[in-house]
C-alpha cells in the first residue's frame, strides 16, 4: 500500500463535505496515527468541526509537522488531542505510527 500523508487527509477533507470525504479521510488517519476506524471516524469529525470553526485551527494543525521532526512526545499528543481528540490510550501509538512516517 503506497504511504499515505496528511496532505492526503486534507485532500479527502477538501474533496466534499459528506459522509463519502470523511469516510476517505478516515481511512488516511487510520494508516497515519494507526487509529481503528471508529476512532479515526471521531477524529475526522473533531477536525473537520474545528476546521470550520475556528479560522486558527489550520495553523495549529500544520504546526503538527513541526512537533513530528523537532518537538517533545509532549508536544506531538498535546497536538493531537487538539486537533483530533485522540483519547489518551490512542495517543502513544500515533505518535509511534508519526515517528516511522
Amino acid at each position: 500500500m503506497a504511504d499515505v500523508t496528511f496532505r492526503d487527509f486534507a485532500g479527502a477533507l477538501i474533496g466534499g463535505n459528506d459522509q463519502g470525504a470523511d469516510a476517505a479521510a478516515a481511512r488516511v488517519l487510520e494508516q497515519l496515527l494507526a487509529l481503528d476506524p471508529t476512532a479515526a471516524a471521531a477524529a475526522t469529525t473533531h477536525f473537520r468541526t474545528q476546521m470550520a470553526a475556528n479560522p486558527a485551527f489550520m495553523g495549529k494543525a500544520m504546526g503538527l509537522r513541526t512537533a513530528v521532526t523537532s518537538g517533545s512526545e509532549a508536544d506531538i499528543g498535546a497536538l493531537l488531542v487538539d486537533c483530533f481528540a485522540l483519547a489518551p490510550s490512542a495517543v502513544p501509538g500515533a505518535i509511534a505510527a508519526l515517528r516511522v512516517t
